[in-house]
């Protein structure tokens, strides 16, 4: 919980600061509205609006914030132990370099997967003209929602037999780092191209984590199990006012 706090504060003072600096043009400017959608392994939808502040004169950076809501559909997706305690024996910023023990990781197969998440995004961007910008986008925090589905669950860490389990997607999402994460987030790493004043196009890839938790505790006393899904995503942007 004092992660979650600590992570709000630092997002609103964040915006306080670049508000600041870009103070010139009123709300309505540099409002991205975006359809998006992710294929190969699984299948997405993404349906954003981003808010960005230019950063000094030149406003070449921006950093933004927005409303992300991402539909993640999929087959015989393996969904593997989600605690860092579990995956890495801790917690914290050490899990980024901590190393995985493969003997807690047990596998939850399921038939196929519908995960809703409705997220609050972080944004940053550069502009390397009017007509050309890269950036990253991740999800911070929000709720997810969708079916119970049932799937095979294989536990590795305690060699039992497999058995057939439901799950539904975890509620609560909150962006942590690494495997502290919870729930399903989505980011993207992207270039955009305005090919006119208020259209453009995006591609680069979406790199999403689908979380689901089982209807009773599994193995280890664990019921958190994710899939980390990465694709190549294409979207279009609209943006009123530049």
């Amino acid at each position: 919980m004092k992660k979650i706090l600590a992570l709000i504060t630092c997002s609103l003072l964040l915006q306080v600061a670049v508000a600041q600096t870009d103070s010139k043009k009123g709300f309505k400017y540099n409002n991205n509205y975006d359809v998006a959608i992710g294929f190969g392994s699984a299948f997405s939808t993404a349906l954003s609006w981003a808010h960005f502040h230019k950063i000094g004169k030149k406003g070449k950076f921006q950093v933004g914030y927005g409303v992300r809501l991402t539909s993640l559909f999929g087959s015989n997706i393996d969904h593997i132990t989600a605690p860092a305690k579990l995956t890495t024996g801790g917690g914290g910023l050490g899990v980024i370099t901590q190393e995985t023990i493969e003997g807690n990781l047990d596998t939850l197969k399921l038939n196929s997967i519908q995960v809703n998440s409705l997220n609050i995004s972080i944004n940053l961007q550069y502009a390397f003209s009017e007509k050309v910008e890269v950036g990253f986008n991740i999800d911070a925090l929000g709720v997810s929602f969708g079916g119970e589905q049932k799937g095979t669950f294989n536990a590795r860490s305690q060699g039992r037999l497999p058995s057939q389990e439901t799950a539904k997607p975890t509620t609560a999402n909150v962006l942590l780092t690494s495997d502290n994460d919870i729930g399903s987030l989505n980011s993207e790493l992207y270039a955009r191209y305005w090919f006119s004043p208020r259209w453009a196009i995006r591609g680069g890839l979406s790199f999403a984590f689908s979380e689901y938790t089982t209807s009773r505790k599994l193995a280890l006393d664990n019921d958190r199990f994710r899939s980390k899904i990465l694709t190549p995503m294409i979207a279009v942007t609209f943006c009123p006012f530049r």
